[in-house]
């Protein structure tokens, strides 16, 4: 049995199949977890601040997703920390699905070893 100390939360959009995976993959094992749906419970600056206190802006906007590359080039340009904060506050379909916090740990994307190794 996995025995989990602190908060296991899963931040990410409802209708992403990645994040349909990673749930299925959680509720398999029994684990107890919050769902933090953008779209339902919001996406605001501070989120995003936490999120780039442990993963990088550039790890954390999915480049290959429709939402990136209908962006305007004017806005894909010069991506800095604050610029990155922006336009995931506006559209958080741009932020790397899923990421997860287990305790006082973080994981983006769907990695299963990585996934097991947090929670044993």
């Amino acid at each position: 049995m996995t025995l989990i100390k602190g908060p296991c939360i899963l931040y990410g959009i409802a209708n992403c199949d990645t994040m349909r995976k990673t749930r299925k993959w959680l509720d398999a094992r029994h684990i107890d977890y919050r769902f933090h749906d953008y779209r339902k419970d919001g996406c605001d600056a501070a989120l995003v601040r936490e999120f780039l206190r442990h993963f990088e802006a550039e790890a954390l906007i999915n480049r290959r997703g429709s939402t990136w590359r209908q962006l305007p080039e004017s806005a894909r340009a010069d991506l800095d920390d604050a610029r990155a904060i922006e336009l995931m506050v506006a559209h958080p379909a741009l932020i790397r699905r899923p990421l997860l916090r287990i305790d006082k740990q973080w994981l983006s994307g769907f990695d299963e070893e990585r996934l097991a190794a947090l929670l044993t």
